[in-house]
């Protein structure tokens, strides 16, 4: 199926058009997926996921389009996401937890939130540095584990999914200047991690 616009896709849809429903899953379940690690993590992820879905089916005939359709798709993922989340555990809030190497010193960043001096570039040249970088990839994803809830979400959803923030507060129903400290602290272990690495090879 052709690339589709939102109205003409979401027409299909309510029609019960079953190619258009596998292309809206093709289309979307990656970054839906990526919002319901960066809530409620790996384990719950594929179930969150689901009755996203679920969702998505009961409620199409209320998309107005004023949002764009993946906004809405992300929206009702990380509202199932939120919803699940309050079930399995407390409120999350906002904490000042680092990742395992601690953190750099907030000087690395410019007023924008963008690195000051960027890491490393890491190349793929030979089977001994494609070891080297899913090493690095896979420090970077302890990393992630270990941040507070909100910390990882916030990061997530903004340098993975590339989501304003916000977008995000809207999501995760934070302030913009809770989500930017979150956003701050996270990207400082981010960015320990990543010298951490480089100095030593390891995690």
């Amino acid at each position: 199926m052709n690339e589709l616009d939102d109205e003409t896709l979401v027409a299909l849809l309510l029609k019960g058009d079953q190619p258009a429903f596998r292309h809206l899953v093709y289309r979307y379940q990656g970054a839906m997926r990526a919002v319901a690690v960066a809530i409620v993590g790996g384990s719950l992820a594929d179930e969150v996921v689901q009755d996203s879905w679920l969702a998505v089916v009961r409620h199409l005939h209320s998309f107005a389009g004023r949002a764009t359709l993946k906004t809405w798709l992300i929206t009702v993922t990380a509202n199932t996401a939120k919803t699940r989340l309050k079930q399995q555990r407390r409120q999350v809030q906002l904490d000042d937890r680092s990742g395992p190497h601690g953190t750099v010193g907030a000087d690395r960043f410019l007023a924008d939130g963008h690195w000051r001096v960027a890491p490393a570039s890491w190349h793929s040249d030979s089977p001994e540095e494609l070891l080297c970088e899913q090493q690095l990839v896979e420090c970077l994803e302890h990393t992630l584990a270990s941040l507070s809830e909100l910390q990882r979400s916030v990061l997530v959803l903004r340098e993975r999914q590339g989501i304003e923030l916000a977008d995000i507060c809207n999501l995760l129903d934070i302030s913009l200047s809770n989500a930017r400290v979150l956003l701050h602290r996270a990207r400082l272990s981010v960015f320990a991690t990543l010298e951490h690495y480089e100095v030593t090879g390891e995690c």
